[in-house]
């Protein structure tokens, strides 16, 4: 019996070793392989993960400058101006073409802005840039008076009218009142772009340095800062203004170069009955709805 016992014994023991070397796995050659891929496998992962956001963010970008203002309502600008009416026009100079066009073709008194044309005359014919550079910065109705007087009153509005194509600017029906040539927002915005893009380099300079330079009130008291001034906050401007009042209506522009990019007219007739000050402010309002076009990249 002990020898059986110990036969027995000796074939467990074999038995047990074959079945440990079944149980266990030999090692493998390509565990290093395995371990690769499954590390390449995390790296896509990661990858996936930080291309994303990118993707996402596409949708969140701001939207162009411009874009919401192109799409004012025109009936919101008009009620800015209760009782009266208004005309808008903001050129893209980068563009070249008007963003917003709000009864641009309306007839009204010129006022002031008939001074744009009085300079280039003026300067055309070799008149005094420092003259010049007075009757527009401080909008001096006299040196105005005299320069329309020596330059042929009428055919200064007539000559510029036919040289930069303003299909709708009339001399004034009286010869001696320059403020009543009748204008619109569209050819306003034509005598900017002249003056911009065509006029000599010296007259540009006079002209342009002399309207960044408006003073806040004009030569004969009144407040020439409303509309583009107080709406634009920070952004650069150069202006000209006018009012007038009071043969049947108030009037009040504010026409100008927002920045390098931004030619903005907006024209309006108020009723009499409306100050300067609070006409003024309305004009204002209505700049101040037109600022997303015009900030940077606008």
């Amino acid at each position: 019996m002990g020898k059986v016992s110990g036969v027995f014994l000796l074939v467990g023991l074999c038995l047990g070793a074959i079945v440990a070397m079944l149980l266990v796995p030999p090692s493998r050659s390509d565990t290093t392989v395995v371990a690769d891929a499954a590390s390449g496998a995390v790296a896509m992962t990661v990858e996936s993960e930080q291309a994303e956001p990118s993707v996402v963010s596409e949708p969140s970008k701001p939207p162009e400058p411009g874009k919401p203002s192109t799409e004012l309502d025109p009936k919101t600008l008009a009620e800015l101006v209760p009782d009266g009416q208004v005309s808008v026009v903001v050129y893209d100079r980068v563009a070249k073409k008007n963003t917003i066009s709000l009864k641009a073709e309306r007839s009204y008194t010129s006022a002031s802005l008939v001074k744009l044309l009085i300079a280039l005359e003026t300067l055309q014919a070799g008149g005094s840039p420092g003259t010049v550079q007075r009757m527009l910065s401080v909008s001096d109705d006299g040196i105005a008076s005299r320069l329309w007087s020596d330059h042929g009153g009428p055919g200064i509005v007539t000559r510029w009218a036919t040289r930069i194509g303003l299909s709708d600017t009339r001399p004034p029906e009286d010869p001696g009142r320059w403020g009543d040539t009748r204008i619109t927002a569209a050819d306003i915005a034509k005598i900017y772009r002249y003056v911009l893009d065509q006029a000599s380099a010296g007259t540009r300079t006079t002209i342009m340095r002399a309207l960044s330079g408006a003073t806040e009130s004009g030569s004969d008291g009144i407040r020439q800062y409303f509309g583009i001034p107080d709406a634009v906050g920070t952004l650069p401007w150069s202006i000209k203004q006018g009012w007038a009042c009071c043969r049947g209506v108030r009037i009040l522009h504010s026409s100008g170069v927002v920045g390098d990019r931004h030619i903005v007219v907006v024209l309006t007739s108020q009723p009499t009955s409306t100050t300067y000050a609070s006409g003024g402010k309305r004009v204002t309002e209505v700049v101040k709805a037109l600022v997303p076009a015009l900030e940077p990249g606008g």
